[in-house]
């Protein structure tokens, strides 16, 4: 798209998802879909209103990573059955890279998108018939974000992580608690892993 802008660092790209966020944080909340639905529009936003390059921007991202280092993808490796131990492959929902991926995150370049990530967004969006996202399952995706980024540290390289809640639900018996939010939101601080939240009533 025109007006594309290089995202060189991670200034950058947190400047991108910035100019997004007003974007994403409205239209989201005003259509009701799946998590892979308000993928897609996290993407497009970050394409148009973002000025992401589309060589730059990825989604579900496969990344194998082998002899992993945290604590937590080895709890993870270690879960799955013993043919099939070795490492872990996080999928971030969306990533916004450097220039030096060359428009190309396949599975088989996991060298290079870890190197080269600087931004990753984890989404999780409320769609659930009669029931809420939970505090345990927004705990665990902070903390593999915070694992992602360890692991990638200790490669060499780094990256900003961000948890993304949409919580579209229209009834608030369906969207996160009150203080389930605060909870995960403090946790993610303490992680260093940004927190963003779009809920009808938080626009």
């Amino acid at each position: 798209m025109n007006g594309a802008i290089t995202i060189v660092n991670q200034e950058d790209a947190r400047a991108a998802l910035a100019r997004a966020w007003p974007t994403i944080s409205r239209e989201c909340v005003e259509v009701l879909g799946s998590e892979l639905h308000y993928q897609a529009m996290i993407y497009f936003a970050l394409r148009t209103a973002g000025a992401v390059p589309v060589n730059q921007l990825g989604m579900n991202v496969k990344q194998w990573i082998p002899d992993v280092q945290t604590d937590l993808f080895k709890a993870f490796d270690q879960a799955k059955h013993e043919a099939f131990r070795g490492g872990f492959e996080p999928v971030p929902d969306v990533v916004i890279f450097s220039p030096a991926v060359q428009g190309d995150w396949r599975r088989r370049q996991r060298e290079r998108t870890l190197g080269s990530m600087l931004l990753a967004i984890e989404v999780k969006a409320s769609e659930r018939a009669g029931a809420r996202l939970s505090r345990a399952e927004l705990e665990r995706d902070v903390l593999k974000l915070a694992a992602h980024r360890g692991e990638v540290r200790a490669r060499g390289h780094d990256f900003h992580p961000v948890m993304m809640v949409i919580d579209s639900a229209p009834t608030a018996n369906e969207r996160v608690r009150d203080d389930v939010r605060e909870s995960v939101e403090s946790l993610a601080r303490s992680m260093e892993v940004e927190w963003l939240y779009a809920a009808p009533e938080a626009r």
